[in-house]
Order: structure tokens, then C-alpha cells, then sequence
């Protein structure tokens, strides 16, 4: 899949979680939501884009992205 692709659901799903008052808890429902729903290619691919300077990716997406790569990876 190409990256830009998943960097615009990354988008939708982070916006979608960004109404959550506590960032924190959004950036972990982002890493969930990607967990549970995303194949683990596509997990891999979303987190190796954004080791490279993930281009593209908003916030919270950025910060569940982070808390994936940071949790042994994909």
C-alpha cells in the first residue's frame, strides 16, 4: 500500500480520537485502534515512515504512530 495512503487513514483515525480531551489517551487509542485493525504490513510500513521524519502525519496520528513504534514496533 502506498505510504501516503496510510498516512491520510493514520490522519482520519488521529482526527477522529483529537475530539479526546486527554491527548495522552488519544494518542493511545490512535496505537489501539491501529493495533487491533491494521494489518501488521501496514503497521510496519506507518511506522518505519515515521522513523524517517513521518512527513505528512497530524497530531495525535503522529503520537500513536510514536507510541506503536515504541512498543516493540509493529
Amino acid at each position: 500500500m502506498r505510504v501516503e495512503r496510510l498516512v491520510s487513514m493514520a490522519n482520519d483515525i488521529g482526527a477522529f480520537f483529537d475530539a479526546e480531551p486527554d491527548k495522552a489517551e488519544a494518542a493511545r487509542s490512535v496505537a489501539n485502534h491501529l493495533k487491533r485493525f491494521w494489518d501488521p504490513r501496514m503497521r510496519k510500513e506507518i511506522v518505519a515512515h515515521y522513523e524517517s521524519g513521518g512527513e505528512g502525519l497530524d497530531e495525535p496520528a503522529r503520537s500513536g504512530v510514536q507510541l506503536l513504534a515504541g512498543a516493540g514496533g509493529p
